[in-house]
């Protein structure tokens, strides 16, 4: 089941990530029908149009500025240019788009690529390379390995185009931008299929984000909502149990056991000694006393 729907999820994305170079003899009868008699079905598959989302790319990047020709107008200069980090489930989209957008239609971008065929210790080379030159307009990355524990806030824009199951995956991609150091407006895309099971998919991401918020509210989000006193029991009680499971544990192989269970019977001593205000057994007896409470009532 969990592979029907990653096909679909895939194939939302780019039907050459289901297909591959080399088409599978099952497929070919449909897509004979699909495309003109004689010609090349996997060169055609390569063509813009056939994945929504590398258009909807190709305009959200030329809307940034980047891969435009602005050699033929005078006094023509690139100021505030946007750098974007495009973010994709499989490593295989990203070879698309590096191939049939960038070295097709967009001869012109200069940009990176951070996935998991990048030696580790290459990666913060990459890192430090797109934050350090400003011409590198696009970082490619995938969200496993990019979207981890990196500082990415020269890039302003972020564009989605694929998206996982798990809501903080996506959300900890997104903080690679925003983070201390981060001076500009970032803007977050999102290349969605209508009417596909990647609505379902963001769906499911936006109820498990809200069930997050409901169990982690205001109220218990951090430890400042508690007082000194609950911060001294804390330590206190994390100390006490260390130090009786040691005790318990020497008096197990040592013959001076007892001592140390009697240094232990005198921390309990202490710790009960600051439960002064608690009531006697009296008290108790005097409060809640039958007799005494009907005795009330009639009087």
């Amino acid at each position: 089941m969990f592979q029907a729907l990653q096909y679909l999820l895939k194939l939302c994305s780019h039907p050459l990530l289901v297909t591959g170079e080399k088409i599978p003899d099952s497929l070919s009868p449909i897509l004979l029908e699909l495309f003109p008699a004689g010609s090349d079905i996997v060169s055609e598959l390569h063509k813009l149009h056939h994945s929504p989302k590398l258009v909807a790319l190709h305009e959200i990047l030329e809307e940034c500025g980047i891969g435009v020709d602005n050699s033929g107008s005078e006094g023509a200069v690139n100021v505030g240019q946007h750098r974007v980090l495009i973010f994709a489930q499989h490593k295989a989209f990203l070879d698309i788009i590096e191939r049939d957008l960038f070295q097709t239609h967009m001869k012109s971008v200069t940009y990176l690529r951070l996935d998991g065929s990048v030696a580790s210790e290459k990666r913060f080379e990459i890192v430090k390379a797109f934050n350090s030159d400003p011409t590198i307009d696009v970082l490619l990355l995938t969200t496993h390995v990019g979207g981890l524990g990196l500082n990415l806030t020269s890039a302003d824009t972020l564009v989605f185009v694929e998206h996982d199951w798990n809501p903080m995956r996506d959300h900890q991609a997104m903080d690679r931008a925003h983070r201390l150091g981060q001076k500009k407006v970032v803007n977050v895309h999102r290349l969605i299929m209508r009417g596909t099971l990647e609505e379902k998919v963001m769906s499911l991401q936006r109820f498990k984000v809200s069930v997050a918020n409901a169990v982690i509210n205001a109220e218990n989000a951090s430890m400042k909502t508690m007082n000194t006193d609950q911060l001294l029991d804390l330590f206190a009680s994390a100390e006490t149990s260390k130090k009786g499971a040691n005790a318990v544990k020497s008096s197990e192989n040592n013959s001076d056991g007892d001592a140390k269970l009697v240094g232990s019977g005198k921390r309990l001593k202490s710790i009960l000694g600051g439960l002064e205000e608690l009531w006697d057994q009296s008290q108790y007896t005097e409060e809640y006393n039958l007799s005494q409470f009907l005795a009330r009532l009639n009087g």
